[in-house]
């Protein structure tokens, strides 16, 4: 459990830097330039990451504690759930799209509906510390972004909302029928 303790600190850490701290970042992307900084905060990222799934999967092995059995139910409901949260993602990357320009940070949305939608069938403890500590991540983070910068309610345009909603649903279907049980071992629809 300490692995995934650590690399959630680490990885969450890093990801919170430019919310927590803008004018450190700002100084030391200033002083060390932005390719330094960018690869500095990458390695980092990364180290976080891999030691979060790694420590995951330790706990997930080795000290499982069941805190909770979720109804058989909630499985259909969270991985639908996750279809509005790949098309928020999608969202956040694709270009002059109307959800953007709507929600101004759509990616910490998409986080957080993830999260709560492994929360409802995930009773096992190291599953609840990671996705209750993205979900509170995302809360913190999506809250902290709108009082910095509104969103603009405005702008993107009808090309760009339909390929961010294609593209949402493209990747959910294929993470949700396919790439979940490879990768993961849970097939959500299985």
């Amino acid at each position: 459990m300490i692995g995934l303790i650590l690399g959630l600190l680490i990885f969450l850490g890093v990801h919170s830097v430019h919310l927590l701290a803008p004018r450190w970042r700002q100084t030391r992307i200033a002083a060390w330039g932005m390719g330094r900084w960018k690869g500095l905060y990458s390695a980092v990222a990364i180290a976080g990451f891999v030691l979060l799934v790694w420590g995951y999967g330790q706990a997930r092995m080795h000290s499982p504690v069941l805190l909770w059995v979720p109804p058989p139910g909630l499985r259909h409901a969270a991985a639908l759930l996750t279809l509005p949260a790949f098309l928020l993602l999608a969202a956040a990357y694709v270009p002059r799209n109307r959800i953007k320009a709507w929600l101004g940070h759509p990616m910490l949305l998409a986080v957080a509906l993830w999260a709560v939608a492994h929360l409802l069938v995930n009773g096992w403890l190291h599953g609840v510390l990671l996705f209750g500590s993205f979900l509170i991540w995302a809360v913190l983070g999506f809250r902290m972004a709108r009082r910095r910068e509104p969103a603009p309610r405005s702008g993107g345009t009808l090309v760009g909302t339909a390929a961010s909603l294609a593209i949402g649903m493209a990747a959910w279907y294929g993470f949700a029928f396919y790439l979940h049980a490879r990768w993961i071992g849970v097939a959500p629809f299985g």
